[in-house]
């Protein structure tokens, strides 16, 4: 349990971010800290050991910066789900709600070989919007989703709900 008040103390709260009513959690001053990045991705990683992950998923933006070090930690390759237009090859997207509007997000077509699987990762876990879509765009190529791991959980905001369906969802800050 130190390891994980290490972590927190290290998220600051971000009052009105990104529109009022909002309180960002900011985790830019723990990826500052050497030792505590490797602990959060160590974290975010261990339950997924020798399940086979083949490809990590990553959601943009701020899950590419936890996605492609996961991807390194289980020797995986990593593939990015992005905004509309980012990506230069044939795409499908996935419209999503999410706690301040609403968006859409793609994949490459030929990023998953059917079965291939695939852990999923993001920042932060609130309504599950935008892990519900990347999911759905995941099962629209065939993959296989071994878990979704995610390091902060506004729990209040009920987006486990979301995802039930998908696999087991591993978070390592609860808030």
């Amino acid at each position: 349990m130190e390891q994980i008040e290490r972590l927190k103390s290290l998220i600051r709260d971000v009052p009105e971010f990104p529109k009022p009513g909002i309180v960002f959690k900011d985790f830019t001053p723990m990826l500052r800290d050497p030792g505590a990045l490797a602990l959060a991705v160590e974290l975010m990683c261990n339950p997924f050991r020798g399940k086979g992950i083949e490809l990590v998923i990553g959601a943009e933006s701020r899950g590419f910066i936890f996605g492609t070090a996961l991807a390194r930690s289980l020797s995986a390759g990593f593939v990015p789900v992005r905004k509309p237009g980012k990506l230069p090859a044939k795409t499908i997207k996935m419209a999503y709600e999410l706690e301040y509007g609403s968006d859409h997000v793609e994949i490459h077509v030929d990023a998953i070989q059917p079965g291939q699987r695939v852990l999923l990762v993001d920042d932060l876990l609130a309504t599950g919007g935008t892990m519900e879509a990347c999911c759905k765009l995941v099962q629209s190529l065939k993959g296989t989703i071994a878990g979704i791991t995610v390091l902060i959980e506004l729990q209040g905001l009920n987006g486990r709900d979301k995802l039930k369906s998908f696999g087991p969802v591993h978070t390592v800050l609860k808030y």
